[in-house]
């Protein structure tokens, strides 16, 4: 493989290249594409309808010079090893590469692929090389080109029915319809009261004192609406001595949960650390390509970017070896823990995991900042968990009844820690003594507890991601810029960390409710990605899947074209120069208030908040800045300077929290080199 010449290595990324550099020898060229080259052209369909859908590709402005300089180290090279990622984007990076160098003569081009960028892994891979996936690439062909032609035509009829600028995309809109639907239930949840009834209970003879619940009456479950009923019963129960109807101490295992995949990564680090999807596969993204330790660049983790839930026979031999030395034989499974993958799951990937099961977070803490540390550290924990024995709990259960009414008592005790040593979660930890049938127990205080129902949460990028999966409605890689994507077309924004629709967001889905019902179906979308997953598995033809979508498609924009009406968001005011109705409209730099006579009549206004100004007394208008950033600014400017990220504290939490939300995106969402594939 190794001759006298230089080999020419092409990555995505510059930091990966220089981690790369470390495993080979002087005989390999590392140069970086820094992610996609070509692409779509931007300004036109760029599909040849008439001719199998082919794609036009175009070399991406400000792309030139890589491509050229590529170009020029390839000539004078041997040949050319495509390194990119392992999975669909990164096979096309590859393959646009390799089509662009066509014009280099008598070049030899091998693909290598690995899943963690350390010395063993790099090595093994340049052992063996191989040639490109041409299934990878149709199946990331066609969900570019099915994805041009949805955006292509979708977001003029968004246009031309609400405001200019606006797009569509056919995961997004399916992600938010979800968001919309569940803000809706949320306005319609009508709350239910209803009263617990907890007693507190000791032996007869005082040895022990416990609490438990009211559960049955007449062996039923028992629901208590009113207040005055669960009254009565304490009434009735206070000075009673209640009989064990059972009690039961049964020992049971807690098996170990599976190692990370992209989703639930991105979910844990959210409900840990309240990372946005996003900004979690920036970190990880580092943690893969490459972190400066004592001994030089390093990849800490795996792929990032996976379903699978599969781990490598050495990283196995590894975390055992790694269970056995640190906490004891006793917390090594008999054999390793296996985890079933979902059925279209990336089976060649491995779950992600640390490259090095001896690295632990104590060890390279000094050489990471606090989020990456923070990241690396559930990643680190969560896979040496997957590998250690089950936990044992000793669960008891105690059932007591007096006349028809039955109360019972529950407990947890913790007999071996297994797992939970490595990845602690929540265990009651407590005991309850021996009770016989037919026992009598005395009851000290019975009280009402007030229940009232909540509407269901809204989504966190957390929750979302997990319904995308559920749903098979996307995949590893397009989970994070679905969320993005929403976030910056203002169809989204944050409060407390939770994605709630903006009006301009619930207005889209109305309106593809109307007329694309199938575009926003969760059915049809996951429908597709299985598509896709046949054409990378080679048992579908890419373009075969874009024909039988296309036509229906085409004919449902004419039909909306011709028949659905200007959505209007009445704002219920009139115009004060000429009577007509005041509605919303949005543009560039956000929605705002216009009269319907427009053209005729040219009032317009900002959208008002209907706080005051703590500067002038006006009132606070919601403005965007250049750079997409949502603040509020006194509607008397320039006469009055006066803006803020927030609202006034004094005013509603739903307004507190709307104007942050960009100021976030910019700060967690912003792109770093490395990950920028286009």
């Amino acid at each position: 493989m190794v001759g006298t010449h230089k080999h020419l290595v092409i990555v995505e990324s510059p930091t990966k290249a220089k981690t790369i550099s470390r495993f080979l020898g002087d005989a390999f060229e590392i140069a970086s594409s820094k992610g996609h080259i070509v692409d779509l052209p931007p300004k036109k369909l760029g599909i040849a309808v008439e001719t199998d859908f082919a794609p036009e590709y175009r070399i991406i402005k400000g792309k030139e010079k890589i491509v050229r300089e590529l170009k020029r180290l390839a000539k004078d090279t041997e040949d050319v090893y495509l390194a990119t990622d392992p999975d669909r984007e990164g096979e096309a990076i590859s393959w646009h590469i390799q089509e662009q160098m066509r014009t280099v003569p008598a070049k030899k081009f091998f693909r290598v692929t690995f899943h963690e960028i350390t010395a063993d892994a790099i090595q093994e891979a340049f052992r063996h090389p191989s040639s490109l996936d041409t299934h990878k690439v149709d199946a990331q062909k066609a969900r570019r080109v099915l994805d041009r032609i949805v955006g292509y035509y979708l977001s003029p009829v968004l246009w031309k029915k609400i405001a200019r600028g606006l797009s569509a995309g056919r995961v997004q809109s399916v992600a938010l319809r979800f968001i919309v639907d569940r803000e809706k239930e949320r306005e319609q949840f009508i709350p239910r009261t209803t009263w617990d009834i907890e007693g507190t209970f000791s032996k007869k003879d005082g040895s022990f004192t416990f609490t438990a619940s009211l559960k049955r009456y007449a062996g039923k479950k028992i629901v208590i609406e009113e207040e005055s009923h669960a009254q009565r019963i304490i009434d009735t129960l206070k000075d009673r001595l209640f009989t064990v109807e059972g009690f039961t101490a049964r020992e049971a295992a807690r098996t170990a949960p599976p190692p990370f995949i992209t989703s639930t990564l991105q979910q844990e680090a959210f409900n840990k650390h309240h990372f946005s999807s996003s900004k979690t596969m920036l970190i990880a993204q580092r943690l893969y390509e490459g972190v400066e330790l004592a001994e030089g660049m390093v990849g800490l983790i795996t792929y990032m970017r996976t379903d699978s839930f599969n781990v490598a026979e050495k990283a196995l031999l590894s975390v055992r070896s790694f269970i056995h030395d640190t906490f004891g034989p006793a917390y090594v499974p008999e054999k390793p823990n296996f985890y079933k993958d979902k059925k279209n799951s990336q089976g060649a990937h491995e779950a992600i995991r640390p490259t090095d099961a001896h690295k632990s977070p104590e060890r390279v803490k000094a050489f990471l900042n606090e989020d990456e540390l923070k990241l690396y550290s559930l990643i680190y924990n969560r896979f040496v968990a997957s590998q250690t024995a089950g936990a044992v709990l000793k669960r008891y259960k105690l059932s007591l009844s007096v006349e028809q009414y039955s109360f019972v008592a529950e407990a947890e005790e913790l007999v071996f820690d297994g797992f939970l040593r490595m990845y602690p979660d929540a265990v009651k930890r407590e005991r309850l003594a021996e009770f016989s049938p037919g026992e009598e127990v005395r009851v000290l205080s019975l009280a009402k507890k007030e229940q009232v129902t909540k509407p269901p949460a809204r989504f966190s990028d957390a929750s979302l991601i997990k319904l995308l999966e559920e749903k098979g409605i996307g995949r590893p890689s397009t989970y994070a810029p679905t969320v993005t994507t929403l976030l910056t077309r203002d169809y989204v924004r944050r409060q407390k960390g939770y994605l709630v629709p903006t009006a301009l967001g619930i207005t889209v889905v109305e309106l593809l409710k109307k007329a694309f019902s199938e575009i926003i179906d969760e059915k049809f979308t996951a429908t597709m990605e299985e598509q896709l997953d046949k054409i990378e598995e080679g048992s579908a033809v890419w373009n075969e899947i874009i024909k039988s979508f296309y036509p229906v498609f085409k004919e449902q924009v004419e039909e909306a074209n011709a028949n659905l009406k200007k959505e209007v968001v009445s704002t219920g005011e009139e115009c004060p120069l000429c009577k007509k109705p005041l509605i919303v409209k949005w543009s560039r730099k956000g929605r705002f208030i216009s009269c319907s006579g427009f053209p005729h009549c040219k009032y317009a206004k900002p959208y008002p908040t209907k706080v005051k100004c703590p500067s002038c007394g006006n009132e606070l208008v919601e403005r965007k800045n250049k750079r997409g950033q949502f603040f509020y600014g006194c509607s008397n400017y320039p006469a009055c300077t006066f803006t803020s990220t927030r609202l006034p504290p004094e005013e509603p939490e739903e307004k507190k929290e709307a104007a942050p939300a960009g100021e976030e995106h910019a700060r967690s969402e912003k792109p770093i080199e490395s990950n920028d594939k286009h």
